[in-house]
């Protein structure tokens, strides 16, 4: 390990600790933590997490994966992104297979997975109701998500899950003063834009169980993505899959 991986490491391991302590949302906190007292049938022997979910991956990753928030059943009780639910079970057999993933499987904590070349987050830490956070809620959480961003030094391509995801991206580029309006910047499956930070910003369908119990989003599809994702982060030429959109 190098000093620039060490210091990307202890950055997002401080910022991580800040996170996973966090009570500045009063629904959110009091959500999270009803659920973890009453827990699911299926989960009664579980110690769920209960508290906000730090970010998860290798710090020196080329490609940001950032969703909406975590699910009160799954990572609300694992205390990982897209751990332990059927969102996690649909995706990581895919971050696998692109080589993203050391295996296929994420159930908890202590699994032994590790990613490479990739980092996944939320636009929210905590569980929300209806899996619908507040549109002050995502704001309260932008600090962390902009934080975790500037130390995350080689990221070159951000996968955004869903909506939520793809917007969380566009507000933090407005925070920073390189984009004044969002208009241009259209949400659709496979949509590729080149960002005025020099990313690649690649949106896609979440993969929650709605979606993926529904065909809207496949394993091909979501394999595309990521496929599509590792070749941008090597810096290969000319989009393939998804579609490339100018933006003027």
């Amino acid at each position: 390990m190098n000093d620039l991986d060490g210091a990307n490491r202890a950055c997002l391991d401080g910022l991580n600790a800040e996170i996973i302590a966090c009570n500045r949302c009063p629904r959110l906190v009091f959500y999270r933590e009803k659920i973890a007292r009453e827990k699911r049938r299926a989960y009664l022997g579980w110690e769920y997490w209960g508290r906000p979910v730090p970010g998860f991956g290798d710090p020196n990753a080329r490609v940001l994966i950032l969703g909406l928030a975590p699910g009160a059943h799954g990572s609300n009780r694992t205390g990982r992104p897209f751990t332990g639910d059927a969102s996690g079970y649909f995706m990581y057999p895919v971050l696998y297979r692109t080589g993203f993933a050391n295996q296929p499987s994420a159930t908890h904590r202590g699994d032994g997975l590790c990613l490479k070349n990739a980092y996944i987050t939320a636009a929210v830490r905590c569980a929300p109701p209806g899996n619908k956070p507040s549109p002050e809620e995502i704001a309260s959480c932008a600090p962390y998500l902009d934080r975790e961003i500037e130390a995350l030094k080689n990221i070159r391509v951000v996968v955004a899950l869903g909506r939520i995801g793809f917007d969380a991206y566009l507000n933090y580029l407005k925070r920073r003063g390189l984009m004044k309006s969002k208009a241009a910047y259209r949400f659709g499956h496979g949509l590729e834009y080149e960002m005025p930070d020099g990313n690649i910003l690649l949106a896609s369908y979440h993969p929650s169980n709605q979606n993926t119990q529904t065909g809207k989003l496949t394993e091909k599809m979501l394999t595309d993505i990521f496929r599509e994702s590792a070749r941008l982060a090597r810096g290969d030429s000319a989009p393939r899959t998804p579609r490339r959109v100018n933006v003027e």
